[in-house]
């Protein structure tokens, strides 16, 4: 016999953990289901010495502290997953781990769930399952010999075999890989394409609080053409503005987006240069829009006129490589820094774009009693963050609690 509920949440991760923690103080009956543990991506599919991009005041939900940090460190992975542990145990909230939901369709004017330990009837779905689901992996590199594997399998500098090391991304998580990995001594070789670049602290605040101030996380959608432009940042050794030019000075090599491969050669697109400039562009229009700020609200902040002059481009960059034999460079390991997918391959409903995603207003899909949340611009460019996907669950829990 089927287990019934009001509501189902699916996925224990931080939009799951948010959405459940919403309905439970609305009074709406839920459980929430999570295949491994609570907050399992944190844990299992990041490299051992990530930290959060953003600092511990900041990347939070607004009714938890990190109370062991400093609010202007930034927490490890594992301190990041124990704090929606030790979040869903000061709620009570109903999470069952180790259960994966394997399909879920319509049932009448519900839903069916077929899981791992049988069948849930419920009037409501919430899927919360995060915006880091299938990786990209481009299959253009095909030497068995070179070892290969997405930023979410890569661990640390021993784990990989010796030799030089291609990343391929420069948005957080490739950046911060190659700079890990030119610290512990790699040769590295960086192919980046289109990317913002903010400032780590500018004025003596962090970007995260400029961007909240000149309302750049409240975004309602991305500029046209700028939906795959990542955010190159790190809050790594204490937090720093990711310099391109200050890589290049450590050692390596940037190139630009990596193309087609034959006979052993990558071919590299001539965009290198274009990338760089671009990503100067938006750093100096951040302190641009930060002065403009300041002066308009009267604040006493430290000017940092310094901040606005860049150095010279490294040779790397004025004269780019455009052909890689990655044999002759040595190169052993290449780690896709390229992003996610969507994977609602188990969800049998007719309510997906082309694309993967699902068709939806700020959450409420176009099926009644079916949401989502913790995805990328659900409802803003904040959506996918830690705290964007509490707003984000506070109000769709509003939507379900005021269902009749």
């Amino acid at each position: 016999m089927a287990e019934k509920i009001h509501t189902l949440v699916i996925g224990g991760g931080q939009a799951g953990v948010a959405a459940s923690t919403h309905l439970k103080r609305r009074g709406v009956p839920v459980l929430v289901l999570e295949r491994a543990r609570i907050a399992e991506r944190w844990r299992s599919e990041r490299w051992d010495n990530l930290v959060a991009n953003g600092p511990a005041w900041h990347d939070r939900f607004p009714d938890a502290k990190f109370d062991d940090c400093d609010p202007d460190e930034f927490p490890t992975k594992e301190r990041i997953a124990d704090y929606f542990v030790d979040f869903a145990k000061a709620e009570d909230l109903p999470i069952r781990t180790g259960v994966e939901v394997t399909k879920l369709e319509r049932d009448g004017a519900g839903f069916r769930a077929t899981t791992s330990q049988g069948v849930i009837e419920a009037e409501n779905v919430v899927v919360a399952t995060g915006p880091f689901q299938k990786p990209l992996i481009p299959t253009v590199v095909t030497d068995p010999s070179i070892t290969q594997m997405h930023s979410n399998g890569y661990r640390n500098p021993e784990a990989l075999p010796a030799g030089a090391v291609l990343v391929v991304g420069a948005g957080a998580s490739g950046s911060q890989i190659a700079e890990e990995l030119a610290r512990a001594g790699r040769k590295v070789y960086l192919s980046l394409g289109p990317h913002d670049r903010p400032p780590r602290r500018y004025r003596g605040q962090d970007f995260v609080w400029w961007l909240g101030k000149l309302g750049k996380w409240d975004a309602k959608a991305p500029d046209p053409g700028t939906e795959h432009i990542t955010i190159a940042v790190s809050g790594a050794y204490g937090g720093h503005t990711m310099d391109f030019r200050r890589l290049a000075a450590q050692g390596i090599t940037l190139l630009g987006r990596a193309g087609t491969y034959d006979k052993g050669v990558l071919s590299v697109a001539p965009d290198l240069k274009t990338n760089i400039e671009n990503g100067d562009r938006n750093f100096l229009s951040v302190l641009e829009e930060a002065d403009a700020y300041v002066t308009a609200q009267g604040l006493d902040l430290p000017e940092e006129r310094e901040a606005h002059v860049l150095g010279p481009l490294p040779d790397c960059v004025t004269n780019p490589v455009l052909s890689l034999n990655l044999k002759e460079a040595g190169i052993s390991a290449i780690i896709w820094a390229t992003g996610f997918k969507p994977d609602f391959g188990w969800i049998d409903i007719d309510l997906f774009r082309a694309d993967g995603r699902p068709r939806h207003t700020d959450g409420v899909s176009e099926v009644p009693g079916l949401y989502f949340v913790g995805l990328p611009w659900l409802s803003c460019r904040g959506s996918a963050f830690i705290w964007g996907a509490w707003k984000d669950a506070e109000r769709l829990a509003g939507v379900i609690a005021a269902k009749p």
